[in-house]
């Protein structure tokens, strides 16, 4: 064999092992249910806050503290600890993906990713039929 030859089959080692070592890296979302058997794995879940529970958020004495309810869309539900500050105009949000992991009876909550409701609004000047 050519050292070209051995040297592309090195490259393409080399990029078979970069391409596995990625999938690892890979996340899928997750039910509550399926999160809570997943418990002490990172998972990403996809939930809608429960306005029905009280959130405990005390900005003066722990501004790093949160808790609230999360609803999945299958129903099910969990107290969420989110330790960072609470993001603007959570409860406005129509979807909240977390990013953490179940721990006990709570979900240890490292991130929060809004879906803003106002930005995916249709625009009612647009929605006018016209007629002719």
């Amino acid at each position: 064999m050519k050292k070209t030859h051995i040297a592309i089959l090195v490259c393409i080692a080399a990029a078979i092992v970069v391409l596995i070592s990625y999938t690892g890296d890979l996340t899928t979302y997750e039910t509550i249910a399926s999160a809570k058997q997943k418990e002490g794995k990172f998972v990403n879940l996809i939930v809608k806050m429960d306005k029905a529970q009280p959130m405990e958020y005390d900005a003066v004495k722990n501004p790093n503290y949160l808790t609230f309810t999360a609803i999945d869309s299958l129903g099910n539900n969990i107290k969420v600890v989110y330790h960072n500050n609470k993001p603007t105009d959570m409860e406005k949000s129509e979807r909240i993906v977390l990013k953490g992991r179940v721990e006990g009876d709570h979900f240890e909550c490292k991130d929060i990713l809004l879906k803003c409701p106002s930005k995916y609004k249709d625009d009612p000047k647009n929605n006018k039929v016209q007629t002719s």
